[in-house]
């Protein structure tokens, strides 16, 4: 006969003859109240007893049952009993996320709503702005007589060229490492500060936080600007021999340098033009002009380089950050030589375009005669 195959007679006998009683229902009970029933009792563990003990334990590792020792669901009571003093935990059943069908159209293996990697614009591959080329050449004659902010208090203008070319270097790196969220007046003013107490990447090392931080306090970020110079006259005396990198690449390694300052410093320092340096005043006129359609100046730079002849990368932020300074800062000014133009009416339009309010301006000035006279 099999294991686990007796009938529930013979196995009542055994049970009997071996002294345990025949009031256990054999059939209704699991293995383990099969077991709990056997050892409860005070007999030795020998004879029909043992071999019961034996085989019930071997159930819980065999597949083989029968109806009598197969295990049967738990009752309540049983649940009870085991967790009795625990805290029961319910699992929570993990749910399976809906499938998402797959929209048409889309490549497999790519995220659904991720917008794709940018390519970067490689320059010369854009077509240009029509007319753009007549709108610069009258902006490069309203700039013609250098009377703007930048004129007199810009990276180019407070260098000072009889230091030699090394402190001219380093001079036109700090000054544009200042301008930075300030004004030009701002920057012009501590520049001369600077060049008072001595300024040369030595001597900028040598001073200490605190008595820096005290010159250039008038600049916007003062403190982070302090930073900066301090940690870039380090780098250029024990990485380049004293002098300031030789590129826009290696400007950029520069703490607080990004690519803007980069392009300028390079362009006035060592008459190259890698790339164009564009302010957020150059990213907003050329979005108004229709000139590039971009959300950052960086984004503007790269579209900007895309179309523009290389022979103006040099010149254009110089132009045309003085020709923003003076439809923004001087109006008066920017009227009369629009007026005064060879092309008038066209000057007057291209500032009206850029946000100067020409009738309330002309109004503001008692120009009112002579605006009328050219449209």
């Amino acid at each position: 006969m099999p294991p686990f195959t007796r009938s529930s007679s013979t196995l009542q006998s055994s049970v009997e003859g071996d002294g345990i009683g025949v009031d256990a229902e054999w059939s209704s009970m699991t293995v383990v109240q099969l077991k709990a029933q056997l050892k409860e009792r005070g007999l030795p563990v020998s004879g029909v007893k043992s071999v019961l003990i034996e085989r019930l334990d071997s159930t819980t590792t065999t597949t083989t049952t029968s109806k009598y020792f197969a295990k049967q669901p738990s009752s309540p009571a049983d649940v009870a009993t085991k967790t009795k003093g625990k805290t029961a935990v319910k699992t929570p059943t993990k749910r399976k996320s809906p499938t998402k069908s797959k929209s048409p159209g889309k490549s497999p293996g790519k995220s659904p709503g991720r917008s794709p990697r940018r390519v970067r614009i490689e320059p010369g591959t854009l077509k240009p702005p029509a007319n753009w080329e007549k709108i610069y050449s009258l902006v490069e004659e309203l700039r013609a007589d250098r009377s703007a902010p930048v004129d007199t208090d810009g990276g180019e203008a407070l260098p000072e060229k009889h230091l030699g070319e090394v402190v001219y270097r380093f001079q036109v790196l700090t000054a544009l490492m200042l301008s930075s969220q300030t004004k030009d007046a701002v920057v012009g003013e501590t520049m001369r500060i600077l060049q008072g107490h001595g300024l040369t990447v030595e001597n900028i090392h040598q001073t200490d936080p605190e008595t820096l931080n005290g010159l250039i306090r008038k600049v916007g970020f003062h403190n982070n600007k302090t930073k900066y110079m301090k940690q870039s006259a380090e780098m250029i005396l024990t990485q380049y021999n004293g002098d300031i990198p030789p590129n826009a690449d290696e400007l950029m390694k520069l703490p607080g340098v990004g690519p803007k300052m980069a392009f300028i410093v390079e362009n006035i320092a060592f008459d190259t033009a890698s790339g164009i340096g564009v302010d957020t005043h150059m990213h907003r006129m050329f979005n108004d002009l229709k000139w590039v359609t971009s959300k950052t100046p960086e984004q503007t730079r790269e579209q900007l380089e895309g179309w523009l002849p290389r022979d103006k990368w040099a010149s254009i932020n110089y132009i045309w950050v003085g020709f923003g300074q003076e439809v923004q800062q001087q109006k008066e000014k920017m009227l009369k030589k629009c007026v005064a133009s060879s092309s008038p009416r066209e000057a007057l339009g291209l500032v009206k375009k850029l946000g100067l309010d020409v009738q309330k301006e002309a109004k503001r000035f008692g120009l009112e005669d002579d605006v009328k006279s050219v449209m």
